[in-house]
């Protein structure tokens, strides 16, 4: 008798075939899952990062702008030491921040089409700063980081405030959030608007309560509808 090789047969073939489907079909939502709240969670820590530094900046005195003694909030290449602070004529001057009070990834502001400033891409999250003018408007900061337009520097004393949103809707990220002075941040399903990359980007005022006006003293919609109609939720 002669020996003969076995192999698979088409329908054991068949078999096999659709059970990787069905694997596939249930593991790649969950990891697709998984990577979202990954990289929101990682937004929400680099927000509270942000406001940690900025706290620091202010209180060190390190960007005094007006020279009255008082510290003043700073942009993303000014707190990581990328670029000189602000001087007395709202220009960048030579001086750096050393040590810098946040990591220097934020030291690489890019600009992006369809996004007026400079930006910072992390984890799968576009995020934005903004610091006041003299009335109250937010200025974002310069294309490739720190001072363009230069902010007011008596209200930057006590006013910033920053938005993240996801790079790829639905591939990198779903929520949107915000971080301002008061230190909290807030969440927005970003359902009803899908901020996305350069295509859809939140105004600053987005996240501050509906009605308040435009001024970055106003205030915020915490649990409440914010200015571009979604509800801004107080994360824990």
């Amino acid at each position: 008798m002669s020996n003969r090789e076995k192999g698979f047969t088409l329908i054991e073939l068949m078999i096999v075939v659709a059970i990787i489907a069905i694997i596939a079909s249930i593991a790649i939502p969950n990891l697709l899952s998984a990577r979202l709240n990954a990289n929101e969670s990682a937004a929400i820590a680099t927000l509270k990062n942000i406001s940690s530094s900025q706290a620091q900046c202010q209180a060190s005195g390190a960007i005094d702008a007006n020279t009255n003694g008082a510290g003043e909030y700073g942009y993303f290449a000014e707190l990581a030491g990328g670029v000189g602070v602000r001087n007395s004529t709202g220009s960048a001057s030579t001086d750096r921040l050393s040590p810098p009070v946040l990591s220097g990834a934020f030291a690489n502001v890019t600009n992006t089409s369809g996004i007026t400033g400079g930006v910072v891409t992390r984890s799968g999250y576009i995020f934005q700063m903004y610091l006041p003018s003299s009335n109250g408007t937010g200025v974002p900061e310069a294309n490739t980081g720190g001072v363009g337009t230069a902010p007011d520097a008596t209200q930057s004393e006590v006013l910033w405030c920053c938005y993240a949103w996801p790079a790829s809707y639905g591939n990198s990220g779903k929520r949107s959030f915000f971080v301002n002075q008061a230190g909290d941040v807030l969440a927005s399903k970003n359902v009803g608007q899908r901020y996305s990359g350069n295509s859809k980007v939140p105004a600053y005022t987005a996240a501050f309560l509906l009605g308040a006006g435009s001024r970055m003293a106003s205030t915020v919609a915490a649990n409440t509808s914010g200015q571009d109609n979604q509800v801004w939720i107080v994360v824990n």
